[in-house]
């Protein structure tokens, strides 16, 4: 057997673990590498760079409209910047990956995209004004299309592809915890103080993201492994080594079209439950849909890592399948069940997709996309089809419902999610195979 070798970055130092020699040829050796044992203090930086960046992350949900509103601007004007964000972050997916890939530091890319989060938030609070906004929702979006595939690139350089199930399920749970976390500080802040101190206090949680960003070390991330480059003597990986090779994946594709499916289905379910939960219980509304937020995040916090564990036993098809079959399910019960505190209850469906596809969608990536050299490119592709099936879902699902009634329009959405489960179940290669083998 050949000795072991991996890339090097020239601005990177080897990682102790693994014994290796220059290659020059930006081809990392994964079938022959030793196992990557990244430090506990690296892994750590990840957990809580990952959770202090859906804190972040958080201030920028539904606490813009809020806040814009308190500043007099009318419906309109806040459609439009929200729009502006969709678009930018919608056309950014394949372009940030793509940067992701290129980039010789995936630690220093992440750390400017957070720092211009942080910037953005306080121009939010400072000068809430039409021109200053927008291009603060710009650059917002934008820099947000790098931070997705730079966790997924760090995660993968620091661990490897059979590390990467465990690792997705780990960083799936923190992000979870983050977003519930950040959800009560901002709610209790824009309650006692201000909506204008939710984006105070975004500013100042991009500082702590950065720490815990500081903590991964950068001599840990293969260079070559976080790109997703092929194994030389792997002739059915090499292959892929172009874009032209990754593009012509049939997994790839019908991949992308199930993740396509996935936010056609299931988009536009929670805001058409809510206006449902409104109409039947108005005062009780706001907590309802409180819960119906909170029940998926902690099915997501509690179960993510066993997600991780399984799609190493199981395989990755038995995972995406139960993903759909849950949407499916969700969306019939939604139509059928009246009670609005039943309709909280038929939301542990959601944090069942919810924890499958937190993990899944970036695994399944990373299985297929391992030996291109194009990693995270793929990642905006799959990133892109989802950005549209959600923006076409709210609408194709306000329309019906308007036109047919809601009980029509929760039966449409968990027929397109059960069209993804026959697309999965039919079309869609078991990826897994490679990773276990790398």
């Amino acid at each position: 057997m050949a000795n072991p070798r991996r890339s090097r970055s020239p601005d990177r130092e080897p990682v102790p673990d693994v014994k290796s020699e220059p290659r020059g040829d930006g081809v990392l050796d994964h079938g022959q590498m030793a196992k990557p044992e990244p430090s506990r203090q690296s892994l750590r930086g990840l957990d809580w760079f990952i959770f202090f960046l859906a804190d972040v992350q958080t201030g920028f949900g539904p606490f813009i409209a809020v806040y814009l509103t308190t500043q007099k601007w009318t419906q309109a004007q806040i459609g439009l910047v929200l729009s502006i964000g969709g678009i930018v972050g919608l056309i950014g997916q394949m372009p940030g990956g793509a940067i992701i890939d290129a980039a010789k530091s995936e630690r220093r890319v992440a750390g400017f995209a957070v720092a211009t989060i942080g910037c953005c938030a306080l121009a939010y609070a400072v000068w809430p004004i039409f021109p200053v906004v927008a291009g603060a929702a710009m650059l917002h979006a934008a820099a947000s299309c790098v931070l997705g595939p730079a966790i997924a690139a760090i995660s993968l350089g620091l661990v490897g592809p059979r590390g990467m199930a465990e690792r997705l399920g780990r960083n799936a749970r923190f992000a979870s915890l983050g977003n519930g976390v950040a959800a009560a500080i901002m709610g209790t802040c824009g309650y006692l103080l201000s909506s204008r101190a939710v984006f105070l206090v975004t500013f100042i949680l991009a500082f702590p993201t950065l720490i815990a960003l500081s903590r991964i070390r950068e001599r840990e991330i293969d260079i070559a492994r976080a790109h997703g480059h092929a194994v030389e003597e792997d002739k059915e990986v090499a292959r892929l080594s172009s874009l032209l090779g990754l593009l012509r994946q049939r997994a790839l594709l019908v991949f992308a079209l199930g993740v396509f499916l996935l936010q056609l289905a299931n988009a536009a379910m929670l805001p058409l439950m809510a206006g449902v939960v409104t109409t039947k219980s108005s005062e009780w509304a706001p907590m309802l849909i409180a819960f119906c937020i909170v029940v998926p995040q902690a099915i997501v916090a509690l179960t993510s890592p066993s997600v991780g564990a399984v799609a190493q036993q199981w395989g990755r098809r038995p995972l995406l399948m139960l993903g759909f079959a849950a949407l499916t399910i969700r969306g019939a019960l939604f139509a059928m069940v009246h009670d609005p505190y039943v309709l909280v209850a038929v939301q542990i469906f959601d944090g069942v997709t919810a924890a499958v596809f937190a993990v899944m969608i970036p695994l399944t990536v990373a299985d297929v996309a391992f030996g291109s050299g194009h990693f995270n490119l793929a990642q905006g592709i799959v990133g892109t089809a989802s950005g549209i099936g959600g923006s076409l879902s709210t609408v194709v699902a306000g329309f019906a419902s308007d036109r047919y009634g809601s009980v029509t329009a929760f039966m449409g959405l968990s027929g397109v999610a059960l069209t993804g489960l026959v697309l999965i179940a039919l079309l869609m290669p078991e990826t897994g195979q490679r990773a276990r083998t790398a």
